[in-house]
């Protein structure tokens, strides 16, 4: 019987090894695929991060052909995303950034108003956080929270009390139950515009 179980442990073992495998050949055979589709989808979202809430909403033609999107990159490595309209108008940025969330990595895209004072809009391009719980950072009414806020300081969350959500104090409310998510969804903003607001002035010397 005892051997019976060491073999079965072996057996299991074995499995997980093999499926290990399998996985990770699979995300690298994929991964010049996977890349693809973030950038793709990356720059579907340019358009909707760089509008400001204070602005009637802008036609979506505007953001098709005519439009353009210039892709910078700091010396760190971050990606910076310049939007313009159809007349060639600066409507923002958009910058690409990451960092470790309660289960793995997530990735965001924040937008950024001309001068890169304030957040326009974040987005969540990848995460692997809890079902029902941590990955609810996807939502949208939860990723406006962010819209309003200043670069110049920290945003702060709190799971406080609704009274968090307090542009005055750059402050925003941790979704129920996932706190570290939201934590770290707000540390990966402010590490990201911190550095860009360090790079902005020579990113627009490139122009």
């Amino acid at each position: 019987m005892k051997d019976n179980y060491i073999v079965q442990a072996w057996l299991i073992l074995a499995l997980a090894v093999c499926f290990a495998a399998a996985l990770s050949g699979i995300e690298i055979a994929l991964a010049d695929r996977i890349a693809e589709n973030k950038r793709n989808e990356t720059f579907g979202q340019i358009a909707n991060l760089v509008r400001s809430p204070w602005w009637e909403p802008v036609p979506a033609q505007t953001w098709q052909a005519d439009g353009k999107t210039e892709q910078w990159v700091t010396p760190e490595g971050h990606l910076a995303y310049k939007a313009f309209d159809k007349q060639g108008t600066d409507r923002g940025w958009v910058i690409k950034a990451s960092g470790q969330g309660f289960a793995d990595r997530i990735e965001i895209l924040i937008g950024l108003d001309v001068p890169g004072e304030t957040v326009l809009g974040l987005y969540v391009l990848d995460q692997k956080e809890t079902p029902a719980l941590g990955n609810r950072i996807k939502e949208e009414t939860w990723r406006r929270k962010f819209v309003g806020r200043e670069t110049s300081r920290d945003i702060v969350v709190s799971s406080a009390s609704k009274m968090a959500d307090n542009i005055a104090n750059n402050s925003v409310q941790a979704i129920t139950g996932a706190t570290v998510s939201s934590k770290s969804v707000a540390a990966i903003v402010n590490a990201a515009v911190k550095d860009f607001r360090n790079r902005i002035s020579d990113l627009k010397k490139k122009q």
